[in-house]
C-alpha cells in the first residue's frame, strides 16, 4: 500500500481592526473554517495573523505566511476568498510569490482565479487613474493651479529623491528579515549549540527549509541573517 504524504498549509487571516484581533471578533470564524478544512486535507504547520485595514497596502504578516509557504513547500490557506481576492496587495504578493494556495469557501479557486482578480484589480486601478487625471484637469481649467509653483506645492529635489530610495531599500531588509522570523530561533539555538554557519544551513536543509527565493541555505546567508536580527535588536 502506497503512503501518501499529508500536504502541509499555511494559514493567513486578516482583522480590520486592533480591537477585533484582541476580542477574537471575525478571527475565531476564519480560523474555525481553515481548522474544519484542514483536518481533512492535511496538516497546518504555520499560521498568520494580521491586524490591519482592508486598505494598507504593506502586508507584514503576509509576506511571512508567504515566505513560510513557500520554504515549506506548503499551501497558503485563507478562510474566505471574497474578502482579500478584491485587495490589490494580497493579490500582487500572491502572484510574486508563486504560492499555491486555497480558500475554504471556494476551493476550486487556483492561480487561474488569482490571474483573473489581479487584471480586475489592474484595470480598475487603471479607472481610478483616469478618474483622478479627468479632475486635475477640471480643476485646472476652472483656474485651480498645481505642482510646485503653486505656493503650497512641493517639488521631489535630489534630497527628497534620495531618501526615497533610503526608504525602499529599508523596506526591502525588513522584508526579508520578516521572511525567516519563525526560521530565527532555530537558527540562534544551533548557533548557540556550536554549530558554524555552514552547519546550520545543512541542517536547514535537512529540515526542508530553503530561501526565500527557493534555493538551498548556504553559511553566509545564514551569518547575514542572523547579523541582521542582532541588529535590529540593538536598534530596537
Amino acid at each position: 500500500m502506497m503512503l501518501v504524504e499529508a500536504r502541509r498549509y499555511v494559514s493567513y487571516y486578516r482583522v480590520s481592526t486592533t480591537r477585533q484581533g484582541e476580542s477574537g471578533l471575525g478571527l475565531d470564524a476564519q480560523r474555525a473554517a481553515v481548522t474544519a478544512f484542514v483536518a481533512g486535507h492535511g496538516e497546518l504547520v504555520g499560521e498568520y495573523v494580521e491586524i490591519e485595514s482592508g486598505k494598507k497596502a504593506d502586508r507584514p504578516q503576509l509576506a511571512k505566511a508567504l515566505a513560510h509557504a513557500k520554504r515549506c513547500r506548503a499551501t497558503l490557506v485563507i478562510a474566505k476568498l471574497d474578502r482579500l481576492a478584491r485587495n490589490v496587495a494580497f493579490v500582487s504578493s500572491l502572484m510574486e510569490a508563486h504560492v499555491d494556495f486555497v480558500a475554504c469557501d471556494n476551493p476550486h479557486a487556483n492561480r487561474l482565479t488569482v490571474h483573473i482578480l489581479a487584471a480586475v484589480a489592474e484595470d480598475e486601478a487603471r479607472r481610478i487613474s483616469e478618474r483622478t487625471k479627468a479632475a486635475l484637469a477640471a480643476y485646472k481649467t476652472r483656474g485651480g493651479r498645481l505642482g510646485s509653483r503653486h505656493p503650497r506645492g512641493r517639488a521631489i529635489g535630489p534630497e527628497a529623491s534620495r531618501k526615497g530610495q533610503q526608504a525602499g531599500t529599508a523596506r526591502n531588509r525588513d522584508r526579508a528579515q520578516a521572511a525567516y522570523a519563525d526560521l530565527l530561533p532555530l537558527m540562534a539555538e544551533l548557533r548557540r549549540a556550536g554549530q558554524s554557519y555552514r552547519e546550520i544551513g545543512r541542517e536547514l536543509g535537512r529540515r526542508g527549509q530553503t530561501t526565500r527565493t527557493g534555493k538551498a541555505w548556504n553559511g553566509v546567508q545564514v551569518r547575514r541573517v542572523l547579523a541582521r536580527a542582532e541588529k535590529a535588536k540593538g536598534v530596537s
